[in-house]
């Protein structure tokens, strides 16, 4: 049976704006017509677990395209069984889990279904629970392909917990808490995943029920909740199973990668179309209508993007922020915008993406034009670090890391000397993305690369860069890798007592200058060897879950990272070796500080927002909230600055030509709007 677009048209209730994802939900319905809702050679075996004919006889598949798909081919037919029994569930279980956001007035929840029948209503309703009573507050259309519907409330009043259920026909429904805004507490804490493996299709409750009772503000999943890469709302679903008795009464922040959307890597490259599924090529190799899927069911329900135009192929953005209890989190896409290495810089290993010689100039990879965030989120997040309502502290959140902090991949045995995956290339883009962070004293969180750590980033030089933390694969047994330098020595400056040998200043492959603070690297030396041993609460494999807690009162931010099986009875002691790892937010501006400016003394606000730019070349050092009503901000050089101040922006007073100070110099007094 064929859904008809009539049957999925029309405005959801109590939505008062565009939606901006509805266009993208429009494209895929236009695609529905025919065998696959996806065009093409390319779309003809994509979702077959979850479309909308799984109830009928089964039909032949399409002929592969490729080579790659040939090879998918191969393993499709135990994995497709699986995934189309578990999408089968009774009537009265088909609202599969919803996901939602809160932040300045303004509800989204998305609701995941499964494959409904024909006949079946495509329609869900959203019901609240006010005064002890619950009320229908909304409706909305199950939009297939992808199965899931798009609920925006506002006004919201985020200073209250409001239960809430996602109701379907007269018995299914799906019940969460939308908890309110955590303003009130001292620490917001983050659960941090990613990389949730298919070789390991069992349920995810000892990883759930360290999270319940730890009991997060967010939960922040980096990217591979899927690696069917061909089935992505099966093994979607399958995800929402395996954490829905967490991700139901708490925000949540899920973001796709590579292997969500279809491939093996993935530069987006602005949208164009990929030629292969390694994604070396750039772009994306699936089709559009695929790729809008995936984004759609997984990024709907977060904030507005901060520049809704859509890129080539009409393929949706998602960047944004989100603030919860006072932090400000700047989601960012990493993959979207980045160039292809394919055929823009030498290849200098097997494979496009890999470099092997040890002797080569990195130079010859950093070739301008090269694109990693693109202009549109520099932009964004130039703007996020200016703008403080609502914030005391910020990070950014996205699929990778800024560096290359990997040495072996796959086995012991395959030592790599850098991965173009990561966002350690290109270089100046990498730089550039970092001393944005850096001026809103921000960390980065991230995942993907299967390997736990904690790195002190550098940009002109060693430490003075912000902190990136990558979280521990939530299964690691799919592709380990470890952190160990070819000289087998500890960096210059290691940290001091740390338990682990190869600690301090390193060059990755790619020469960005890193300090190594803490990883945790798999205690076997194959990944088919963990795979044998994934189950074993006492092997040492290198995955599990991080938290992050961030100290609005002290301004501190502390990195956790749990094995999978920890016992949290052992409190710190049941981490890796290696953490916590706690450091103060002004640590993440590590330049060498030149002296200060006079102290301003803000006379008629607490808490103000200041702002400090080099007047020769307008470059902006920082904007941070204060604590209390003074403040003497450093300079890393001579010269005259700029000093802006104001609430919750640089915008109430400004004093110019101001220059470093003597202590006991007078201060200057600001009074702002």
């Amino acid at each position: 049976m064929k859904t008809s677009r009539s049957s999925l048209r029309g405005p959801v209730a109590g939505a008062n704006r565009f939606h901006p994802l509805a266009a993208l939900a429009g494209a895929a319905l236009a695609a529905s017509a025919g065998p696959s809702p996806f065009p093409g050679e390319r779309g003809a075996n994509l979702d077959t677990a979850a479309r909308d004919d799984i109830w009928d006889a089964p039909a032949a598949p399409a002929e592969p395209a490729s080579p790659a798909q040939s090879r998918q081919a191969a393993r499709r037919g135990p994995m497709l069984e699986f995934l189309r029994q578990s999408v089968k569930v009774p009537r009265d279980q088909v609202v599969g889990f919803a996901l939602y956001t809160h932040d300045h007035g303004v509800l989204k929840l998305s609701a995941q279904l499964y494959p409904l029948k024909a006949g079946e209503a495509r329609e869900v309703r959203l019901e609240l629970k006010r005064d002890g009573e619950w009320r229908e507050v909304a409706k909305a259309p199950v939009v297939y392909p992808g199965w899931n519907a798009m609920f925006r409330i506002e006004p919201w009043d985020g200073t209250k917990d409001v239960p809430y259920r996602v109701r379907h026909g007269d018995a299914a429904m799906f019940e969460g808490l939308v908890r309110k805004d955590p303003v009130d507490k001292d620490v917001i804490v983050v659960g941090s995943l990613s990389c949730n493996s298919n070789n390991d299709r069992e349920e995810r409750d000892d990883i759930v029920r360290r999270l319940k009772q730890q009991d997060p503000d967010l939960l922040f999943f980096a990217g591979d909740q899927s690696y069917d890469h061909t089935e992505h709302t099966a093994a979607w679903l399958l995800w929402g199973k395996q954490f829905r008795e967490v991700i139901r009464d708490r925000p949540v922040v899920a973001i796709p990668d590579d292997h969500d959307i279809g491939q093996g890597n993935v530069w987006g490259e602005g949208g164009i179309v990929a030629d292969d599924t390694d994604g070396s090529s750039g772009g994306y190799f699936y089709p559009a209508e695929y790729v809008r899927m995936v984004d759609r069911c997984q990024t709907s329900h977060l904030p507005d993007p901060a520049d809704p135009k859509p890129i080539a192929q009409g393929i949706g953005v998602y960047f944004t922020r989100l603030r919860v209890g006072g932090v400000d989190f700047a989601v960012i896409e990493d993959r979207k915008f980045k160039s292809g290495p394919k055929g823009k810089i030498p290849q200098m290993g097997p494979r496009p993406d890999h470099i092997r010689d040890p002797g080569y100039d990195p130079k010859t990879i950093d070739r301008p034009g090269l694109q990693l965030l693109g202009d549109r989120q520099m932009a964004f997040l130039r703007a996020w670090g200016q703008d403080w309502s609502g914030a005391r502290m910020k990070a950014v959140l996205s699929q990778t890391a800024f560096c290359g902090a990997v040495h072996m991949h796959g086995s012991r045995e395959n030592r790599l000397l850098a991965d173009l995956d990561c966002n350690g290339w290109p270089q100046r883009g990498r730089n550039a993305a970092l001393a944005e962070i850096r001026r809103a004293l921000a960390c980065h969180l991230c995942g993907d690369q299967h390997l736990t750590v904690v790195v002190k980033h550098g940009i002109d030089e060693f430490r003075d860069g912000p902190y990136g933390f990558t979280n521990p694969s939530i299964i690691n047994s799919y592709y380990g890798r470890w952190w160990e330098p070819a000289d087998g020595k500890a960096g210059a400056n290691p940290v001091p007592g740390s338990p682990l040998k190869w600690t301090g200043d390193y060059l990755d492959g790619l020469y960005n200058r890193i300090t190594m603070i803490a990883y945790a690297n798999p205690a076997f030396d194959t990944i088919q060897v963990m795979a044998e041993n994934r189950r074993d609460p006492k092997a040492m494999l290198g995955d599990g879950y991080g938290l992050v807690r961030f100290d609005k009162k002290t301004g501190r931010t502390t990195f956790e990272a749990w094995p999978r099986y920890a016992d949290l009875a052992k409190g710190d002691a049941a981490q890796y070796p290696g953490w916590p790892v706690s450091f103060a937010m002004e640590d993440n501006d590590g330049r060498k500080v030149a002296g200060h400016l006079p102290e301003i003394v803000v006379e008629n606000a607490e808490d103000a927002v200041i702002q400090v730019v080099r007047e020769s070349d307008d470059d902006i050092l920082y904007t941070r909230r204060i604590r209390g009503s003074s403040f003497r901000p450093p300079v890393y050089a001579p010269g005259t600055y700029t000093v802006k101040v104001g609430r919750d922006r640089p915008d109430g007073w400004f004093a110019k030509r101001v220059k470093i100070a003597a202590d006991g110099a007078a201060p200057l007094k600001a009074r702002v709007k």
